[in-house]
């Protein structure tokens, strides 16, 4: 399922071996969120253009073959999917970029509705327009808003988004905020290559949900690995582990995060390129089974 490779020359990213996506998508396992490229916050000012393409092309340069977008990431007059466009297109043959669906921005330009199941194609075509493709490597299903997953049905929504599987619009379905009966629900449906949750070092979700992924070769792609939304990492909790290594909270989260399970994938997101250079070095760092006491097992 992964493989890990060690030698000085490779990129950062590659050090953290592959994880084959939906079983023909080989994606290294340290990637690329597009979230705060347009804005640090959703009701925040917008950022430069030009330091998100710089940002993307750098996060390229050092191996990142996975980018995590979603249509309603932007603000006006910068978008996410449009700068992946500008920086990166004609994109290369091993770079995959997954996107969401279902969220709705209201007028202050946070995702505060979700969409039916007859408005998610208008969702899809958005994004193959914006990011200029013929067809979208992995496309989510996001459900519900900035609470935990559970408590909805989502088999209406999943259907549409697998009909358009079948017409070759998308190639790979994903579920997103969701707990384990609900991801059973969508794979009575069509196939699943991914779960995107949040989780982190101090956020360890829903273990049942992993364990499935982990049986079954889901991806589990963690969103907000450095504690974003409301579940800030504290960081004087891994004090002790980021002074032996001499690294920093996000690089041991992220390192405990990809060591965590042979299927977790990390996309952490920024606007910066001195922590998108930050970030990716985690991918150096080799913790210890003292670490994971440290850190809570």
């Amino acid at each position: 399922m992964t493989t890990n490779t060690h030698p000085d020359s490779v990129t950062p990213a590659a050090l953290t071996g592959e994880f084959l996506l939906g079983g023909d998508l080989p994606v290294r396992r340290l990637g690329f969120g597009a979230m705060r490229l347009p804005t640090g916050t959703f009701q925040g000012p917008a950022r430069d253009p030009e330091t998100g393409i710089a940002v993307l092309r750098r996060a390229i340069e050092l191996g990142v073959n996975h980018i995590d977008t979603a249509w309603f990431y932007r603000r006006p007059g910068v978008v996410a999917n449009e700068l992946i466009r500008m920086a990166l297109a004609p994109y290369g043959d091993d770079l995959v970029i997954a996107t969401k669906v279902g969220p709705l921005l209201g007028s202050n330009g946070v995702p505060s509705g979700e969409a039916g199941p007859a408005q998610l194609r208008g969702l899809v075509e958005d994004n193959l327009r914006s990011l200029g493709v013929d067809r979208l490597d992995l496309v989510y299903l996001r459900v519900g808003g900035m609470s935990g997953p559970g408590g909805e049905s989502i088999s209406d929504r999943f259907a549409a988004l697998a009909e358009l599987r079948e017409e070759g619009l998308i190639r790979h379905l994903g579920v997103s905020n969701v707990d384990a009966a609900q991801l059973a629900e969508a794979r009575a449906i069509a196939p699943v290559a991914a779960v995107q949750n949040s989780f982190h070092v101090q956020d360890r979700g829903d273990a049942e949900l992993l364990a499935q992924c982990e049986k079954d070769g889901i991806a589990f792609v963690a969103f907000f690995p450095l504690g974003g939304g409301h579940r800030p990492i504290d960081a004087t909790a891994m004090a002790a582990v980021t002074a032996r290594h001499g690294a920093s909270t996000a690089q041991v989260a992220l390192a405990w995060l990809l060591a965590s399970s042979p299927v977790t994938l990390a996309i952490p997101g920024t606007g910066s390129l001195g922590h998108l250079e930050e970030n990716m070095d985690a991918g150096r760092i080799r913790l210890t089974a003292d670490d994971f006491t440290a850190l809570g097992g």
